[in-house]
């Protein structure tokens, strides 16, 4: 029988955004107190699970995310710039609530191509990265469980593409990740044999979020 091995991608809790800005890779955005209980509740949700290797994103809202996770496991935290955002041209502007950054006629130039997506990093770049940390993270940890700490929309493109989803372009207010939630790959050897998705801190969530965010 070949070894199970189950692969998490977290991500990251609330962040402290009260201007409403996209903020991407931009650094200095931290979790905000929710954010941080959102971390905490889900390091004791897995405090019993087989994991036995972290990763994260540099970014600060990923480190401060998996920081909770390294003490209740005492295990130490692996950067990697994998795990990092989606790049994207608009970030540092505000967007308000909903889409409406995608209703500014000083944004319209980017918009132009949504199946690449012309305004940032494309699609098969992501979905080329992730899968290259989520097969070495799932080989470091063959037989037991590894977190990876990450942002919507990677998480959301390797999902779509360990489904089989050849449409990668849609409505970001669609996607299944909420703040904090866990989708969960298992594999058998090699094999991806399960996506799962949960959220144990959902509770904590307080209505839609950023796209991107």
């Amino acid at each position: 029988m070949a070894e199970t091995t189950v692969v998490h991608l977290m991500r990251h809790g609330e962040v402290h955004n009260p201007d409403g800005i996209l903020y991407g890779r931009l650094p200095g955005y931290h979790l905000s107190d929710t954010g941080r209980l959102m971390a905490e509740t889900v390091a004791k949700a897995v405090a019993s699970r087989d994991i036995v290797a972290l990763y994260s994103s540099p970014l600060e809202r990923a480190q401060e995310t998996v920081a909770p996770l390294a003490q209740t496991l005492g295990l130490d935290v692996t950067t990697d710039d994998r795990l990092i955002e989606a790049g994207n041209l608009l970030e540092g502007r505000m967007v308000g609530q909903g889409l409406a950054i995608f209703r500014n006629p000083r944004n319209y130039r980017y918009f132009w191509n949504p199946m690449r997506p012309s305004w940032g990093e494309p699609y098969p770049v992501i979905i080329a990265r992730m899968r290259s940390i989520v097969e070495e993270a799932r080989d470091a940890a063959r037989g037991h469980e590894v977190v990876l700490v990450s942002h919507q929309l990677p998480i959301w493109a390797i999902r779509m593409a360990a489904e089989g989803r050849r449409r990668l372009w849609h409505d970001p207010r669609r996607r299944q990740c909420a703040l904090a939630s866990l989708t969960t790959f298992t594999f058998e050897g090699n094999r991806l044999v399960s996506v799962g998705y949960s959220e144990p801190a959902g509770s904590l969530v307080k209505g839609p979020t950023l796209p991107g965010a």
